[in-house]
């Protein structure tokens, strides 16, 4: 049997998130308490007390899911995967699990994309929109056929693809997918294009990061959202790391190469269940999904 751990991105946070893990698991406590001071200010305050607007803002939300990830990660106590992966924003916490990004360098480049990103949205007007009920190629056929900027951002499951770019490129895209028959055209409540060319003054500032940073061989393979392939290369990791801002998330593809790579059992670990249902559509309930367990009291 191979186990998946999987890492979910933007939008699962909640309030309260990660008080269960800092007030019953030391390594947990201590690095939640290692990122306030990398950060330089007491996001857990935040986490603990925040309320939903506040969790909202990006430069919060994404260092926040990821230290919740990781935290989670620190004290499972069900042995080491066979292969890691992350959703978006979740890469990040994939890539310190299987050790191919040390932790430290992980938070500095989650909360430089997360400043960033936020600052090209305020910049760069945009959104996205989640069609359900087509087919990938027929979502894929009408962004090609809308004039402006709009592409498939992320294939999340069968019949379930998010679109991102310019607002009125977004609206032709979602009238379209109607008339193609979709069951929803839905406009997302997000601050941006995410994974859209639109990201791309974000994607540059991040990238010098990134070529700055050690990429270590991980201990298992680390299926990336631009490829949706094991990659075991540090260069091919850094490679597609800096390409992912602009790129579409492939989780669809990346599941299904992790099924047929032997995976039996997907572990979602940090905040939300949303990684265990997409799995579930995708996987068809061929496979074991479980989340994480609270970690036992003191």
């Amino acid at each position: 049997m191979k186990k998946a751990y999987v890492f979910p991105g933007q939008g699962s946070q909640f309030p309260g998130m990660a008080r269960d893990l800092y007030d019953g698991n030391a390594s947990a406590r201590d690095l939640l308490e290692k990122a306030n001071d990398i950060l330089g200010f007491r996001i857990t305050d935040i986490m603990f007390d925040g309320s939903e607007d506040d969790l909202k803002a990006t430069r919060v939300t994404q260092p926040a899911v990821f230290l919740h990830s990781v935290a989670a990660f620190s004290c499972i106590g069900e042995g080491a995967p066979d292969m890691v992966a992350g959703h978006s924003l979740g890469e990040f916490s994939a890539l310190v699990a299987c050790g191919a990004v040390a932790f430290e360098d992980a938070l500095r480049l989650v909360y430089i994309r997360a400043t960033q990103m936020q600052a090209c949205c305020e910049k760069v007007p945009g959104g996205m929109a989640a069609i359900i009920g087509l087919d990938d190629a027929l979502v894929e056929d009408i962004c090609s056929r809308c004039e402006g900027v709009v592409i498939p951002a992320n294939y999340n499951s069968h019949g379930q693809v998010v679109i991102s770019g310019e607002k009125d490129s977004l609206e032709k895209a979602c009238a379209l997918a109607k008339e193609a028959g979709a069951k929803r055209a839905l406009p997302l409540a997000v601050g941006g294009a995410f994974h859209s060319p639109l990201m791309e003054p974000a994607r540059l500032e991040l990238g010098k990061a990134i070529e700055k940073t050690p990429v270590r061989t991980p201990s298992c393979p680390v299926y990336q959202n631009v490829s949706a392939k094991g990659e075991t290369d540090p260069g091919t990791i850094k490679a597609n790391l800096l390409k992912q801002l602009t790129s579409p998330v492939r989780w669809t593809q990346s599941v299904e190469q992790m099924i047929a790579d032997g995976a039996t059992r997907f572990v979602e670990i940090g905040p939300g269940k949303v990684l265990q249902g997409l799995v579930k559509r995708i996987s068809g309930g061929s496979v074991e999904i479980a989340g994480f367990p609270l970690p036992p009291q003191e």
